[in-house]
C-alpha cells in the first residue's frame, strides 16, 4: 500500500529549531539523509507517514499542528481576506496563496490575525470612505457638467416619451453591441449584475426588481458613454487614495444613472408640481424610493435650485451606513451613533410604509436644528430581506410646508423629537450620540 504524504516543511523546520538541532543531527535521529530532510523542509518533498511516525515518537510532536492553516480557513480563508479592495492592485492569484500558505503558514496566520483584528480601523491619515464622502460634499452632490450631459442623453433617448427599459436596452444593443440578459439567481450567487464582454452581455439577476434593473442598465450606459467626463470629475477631486477614488467613481457613476432616468428640468418641474410627492415621483420616473431620495439631494443647479434635502441609509442594527448631505447643511453624524427614537427604527417594523417625523439635532452647532424626515424600508437591489435598509430623507422643517408628505404633520419645534440622550461624561442635554455609544467610543471634542 502506498504511503500517504503531505507537505509540512515549515512545521518540521520550527520543530528542529525548537530542539536546537542541525539538519544533520535531526536527519540522523529520523534515519534519513540530511539532503532529504533539507528537501522536506523546503516543501520539495512530502513528509511521508513513516517519517511522521518517527517525528512523533522521537520529538513528542503534535500532528494536529500540521493542520494549523485550518484556523484561518486555509487557502479559501486567505482568498477571502485578499479580496479586500486594498489589495486589488496586487493581483494575487490562488496559486500564490497556496504557495504562501505552504511555505510560511505562521506568517499567513499572522497576516490573517492582523487583518481580522483591524476591523474597519485605518491609520489616522487613511479614511477612503470619508475622503470620498467629503469629495461629494465639496460639490454638494451636484455635478453640473455631468448633469447637463445626462439630461441631453436622456432627451436623445426620448426617455420621457418611451418605455424606459426598452429605450435603454436598445441603446446598449445599437451603440455598444451589448445584450441585456436576465439570469437565474443560482447562476449569479451573491451578485446582481455582471458585464460579460466575452459574450457581449450585461447580465442581471432575476432577483432585481424592475426599478433596480433599469438603474443598472442606465448605469452601464453612463459608464460607457460618459467614461471620459466621469474620469475628469474623479481627477478633479484630487484624491490620493486609490480606494477613495474608486468609491468616488462609484458614487459619480450612480449619480449619472439617476440623472439619466430623472433628467434635471423635468424632474424638478415634477417635484414642484406635485409638492415633492415621493409616490408620484417614483411612478412618473419608473424609479424606486431610494433612487428618488438620492436624486432629491442633487437639485442645486444655478438658477434652477430645488429644495435642499439630505439622505441617510441605516442597516437593521440601527447603524448609519450611508449619508449624503447635499445642500442641506446637515453635518455627518458621529460614527457609531444610534438614535432609537428616530423614525428609521419604526420603519423596520412597518415594512414598505412611508413614515414621517420631525426631529432636532445638530452635532457641533450652537443650537440643534429642526428637521422634517421621511423614512421607508427598501430591499437592497433585490437581495434577501437580511439586506433590508431604511432610507431617510430629511429637510429643514422651515422648507417642509411645501411637501405633500408633510400635510397634517405639526412643524412646531415644540413637537419635534430631540435625538440623543444626556451623556454622563459630558453632561450635554441635546447630544446626537446616545450615552452608551458615546461612552464606548470615548469623549468627543
Amino acid at each position: 500500500m502506498a504511503e500517504s504524504a503531505l507537505l509540512a516543511g515549515p512545521s518540521l523546520r520550527r520543530l528542529r529549531k525548537r530542539e536546537g538541532l542541525t539538519q544533520a543531527a535531526m536527519a540522523a535521529s529520523l534515519g534519513i539523509s540530511p539532503s532529504y530532510l533539507n528537501l522536506i523542509e523546503r516543501n520539495q518533498r512530502p513528509l511521508s507517514a513513516r517519517v511522521l511516525v518517527q517525528v512523533i515518537e522521537r520529538f513528542d510532536f503534535d500532528p494536529s499542528s500540521l493542520r494549523e492553516d485550518e484556523a484561518i480557513g486555509g487557502v479559501d480563508g486567505l482568498a477571502r481576506r485578499m479580496a479586500d479592495k486594498r489589495f486589488a492592485d496586487l493581483a494575487i492569484d490562488r496559486e500564490e496563496l497556496q504557495e504562501f500558505l505552504a511555505a510560511a503558514p505562521q506568517a499567513a496566520a499572522a497576516f490573517a490575525r492582523l487583518y481580522d483584528n483591524s476591523g474597519s480601523q485605518m491609520p489616522l491619515d487613511e479614511d477612503p470612505a470619508g475622503d470620498a464622502r467629503r469629495a461629494v460634499e465639496r460639490w454638494q452632490n451636484h455635478f453640473a457638467d455631468l448633469d447637463h450631459t445626462c439630461e441631453d442623453l436622456s432627451d436623445e433617448l426620448r426617455l420621457s416619451r418611451s418605455d424606459v427599459s426598452a429605450a435603454l436596452n436598445e441603446r446598449l444593443r445599437e451603440r455598444h453591441q451589448l445584450q441585456v440578459r436576465i439570469l437565474p439567481a443560482e447562476v449569479m450567487p451573491g451578485i446582481v449584475h455582471r458585464l460579460d464582454l466575452h459574450n457581449r452581455q450585461l447580465q442581471l439577476s432575476e432577483m432585481l426588481p424592475g426599478a433596480a434593473r433599469r438603474f443598472q442598465i442606465a448605469r452601464q450606459v453612463a459608464s460607457l458613454e460618459l467614461r471620459e467626463a466621469i474620469t475628469q470629475q474623479i481627477e478633479g477631486a484630487g484624491l490620493a487614495n486609490a480606494e477613495a477614488r474608486e468609491l468616488f467613481r462609484d458614487h459619480v457613476t450612480d449619480y449619472c444613472a439617476g440623472a439619466i432616468q430623472m433628467p434635471y428640468r423635468r424632474f424638478l418641474r415634477a417635484c414642484e408640481q406635485t409638492g415633492y410627492d415621493l409616490a408620484v415621483l417614483q411612478r412618473r420616473f419608473a424609479s424606486s424610493f431610494d433612487q428618488v431620495a438620492q436624486r432629491l439631494t442633487t437639485l442645486q443647479r444655478v438658477g434652477e435650485r430645488g429644495l435642499p434635502f439630505f439622505s441617510a441609509r441605516f442597516g437593521r442594527t440601527g447603524r448609519m451606513v450611508g449619508f449624503t448631505a447635499g445642500a442641506s447643511g446637515a453635518i455627518y453624524p458621529i460614527e457609531g451613533a444610534r438614535w432609537p427614537a428616530w423614525v428609521p427604527y419604526a420603519a423596520f417594523e412597518s415594512r414598505g410604509s412611508m413614515l414621517t417625523q420631525t426631529v432636532t439635532f445638530g452635532e457641533g452647532e450652537a443650537a440643534p436644528r429642526h428637521w422634517f424626515t421621511i423614512a421607508r424600508t427598501v430591499e437592497v437591489d433585490g437581495v434577501a430581506c437580511s439586506a433590508r435598509k431604511a432610507i431617510v430623507l430629511g429637510i429643514e422643517a422651515r422648507f417642509a410646508t411645501e411637501l405633500a408628505q408633510a400635510r397634517g404633520v405639526s412643524l412646531d419645534p415644540a413637537d419635534a423629537t430631540p435625538l440623543g440622550t444626556p451623556c454622563p461624561r459630558c453632561g450635554r442635554t441635546d447630544c446626537l450620540m446616545p450615552a452608551s455609544a458615546r461612552l464606548a467610543t470615548g469623549p468627543q471634542p
